[in-house]
């Protein structure tokens, strides 16, 4: 910690790391609806959309993980700095990404119901 950073209040520390830590339980949620797709629903009437949702939500997963873990360090060294907190998008963009894919999904379960439908 340099010169012009102070420990911030220990309750705002806590609630980054709650934040972070929600953050992280989304991952984990995205990686096992990942997993999930591909071991338990059954094929669609296309051929590789299954595996390739189960890939784009544990990517995402991966992904969120990785960007909560910066978006921490950034509130965390802000909070230090006596600085604002960074703006962040990861709310739009996971809305918006969660919102896309059950688009998809939905236009392909209307559509292309799973085989033996």
């Amino acid at each position: 910690m340099s010169s012009d950073e102070q420990d911030p209040d220990y309750r705002f520390t806590l609630a980054n790391e709650r934040t972070f830590l929600a953050w992280i339980r989304t991952a984990l949620a995205l990686i096992a609806g990942g997993i999930a797709v591909v071991q338990f629903v059954p094929s669609f009437g296309i051929p590789g959309v299954r595996h390739g949702l189960s890939v784009a939500l544990t990517a995402g997963g991966g992904v969120l993980a990785a960007v909560a873990v910066r978006r921490w360090q950034r509130v965390q060294t802000a909070m230090r700095r006596g600085a604002e907190l960074p703006p962040t998008r990861i709310p739009l963009l996971l809305g918006g990404g969660i919102f896309v894919v059950t688009v998809i999904v939905l236009v392909i379960l209307v559509i292309w119901p799973p085989a033996g439908q």
